[in-house]
């Protein structure tokens, strides 16, 4: 979409929809016709996650990072595909003890899950050295959504996509993107010449495939908490993930194709063919169903 920049009075905002503003300048002809322009909140494009890294459960393709801030607690989905990079620009992993700054965009699909989880588009870590970063949406002159920062791209700046791939200066306008640079002028908007440059792929258009929006309706119609977990119903998640589920006892079996789960209430250890899983609480029986915690669901069965 071709955007332009507006006064900040007239900013609208991203989840209650684009308004189409008529804007004129001062010395317009009668004549003229003047040309609907849209500008998106900047409050609005990305969810901002930060805290410290406190917990680190590692899935079959999710790392699952649990970040806390004071009382806040949320979960970062992050694959091998998620841009993770220090405040200097340096590529990085995450490790307990880290402090981060994670942006989603905000109008991508979201679990219906406690603790949120997030899968971003970027993860900054604090490195504690001289480095600024600034995520946003840029104009065709390369000035942020507030006309705070304007970028001079240089001979030396690192121009990449979330892959890692190369792009060009051309790539960068009117995009989302992830800018990193160590000084700026004292101008308004102030202006910096990046040492690298992000551009954020815009999938906040995408959407779930027909089963996870089905089990995510299951998970916010049928869950309760246990020591700030949630804990979800196996038998109906299971089955729409294709599994076989047999009960005997208070023991659940799950099986498809070659792979077999086998869970039992009360017990944290679970079986995977011939190897033992541990999850953080022990599923349960409630209203005469079993239920287990929501990340045996989203690391093993997925």
């Amino acid at each position: 979409m071709y955007m332009k920049k507006l006064a900040p009075a007239a900013l609208s905002a991203l989840l209650m929809g684009s308004v189409v503003i008529p804007v004129a300048s001062a010395n317009e002809q009668k004549d003229e016709v003047a040309i609907p322009q849209i500008q998106i909140d900047p409050v609005h494009i990305f969810n901002q996650t930060h805290g410290t890294v406190e917990d680190i459960r590692v899935g079959n393709d999710i790392t699952y990072y649990t970040v806390k801030d004071g009382e806040k607690i949320n979960v970062l989905e992050i694959t091998k595909d998620t841009p993770v990079y220090d405040n200097t620009g340096k590529k990085v992993e995450l490790k307990e003890g880290d402090k981060v700054e994670a942006y989603t965009f905000a109008n991508k699909p979201q679990k219906y899950i406690y603790p949120p989880q997030f899968n971003p588009e970027i993860v900054i870590v604090d490195s504690k050295e001289v480095g600024f970063v600034e995520v946003d949406y840029f104009f065709e002159d390369l000035t942020n959504t507030y006309d705070i920062l304007k970028l001079n791209i240089g001979k030396e700046t690192e121009l990449l996509n979330a892959k890692g791939e190369k792009v060009t200066s051309k790539d960068l306008a009117e995009k989302h993107l992830a800018v990193f640079y160590t000084a700026s002028t004292k101008s308004i908007p102030a202006q910096t010449t990046p040492s690298k440059v992000i551009v954020l792929d815009d999938n906040s258009k995408s959407s779930l495939n027909p089963v996870d929006e089905e089990i995510n309706k299951i998970i916010a119609t049928d869950f309760y908490m246990v020591e700030e977990t949630t804990m979800v119903p196996l038998r109906s998640i299971s089955e729409k993930l294709g599994f076989k589920v047999e009960s005997k006892g208070k023991t659940v079996i799950l099986t498809k194709g070659n792979g077999s789960y086998t869970i039992t209430r009360g017990d944290k250890t679970i079986g995977y063919n011939k190897s033992l899983r541990t999850l953080s609480v022990a599923p349960t029986l409630k209203d005469t169903k079993t239920y287990v915690p929501v990340e045996f669901i989203e690391e093993f069965l997925k």
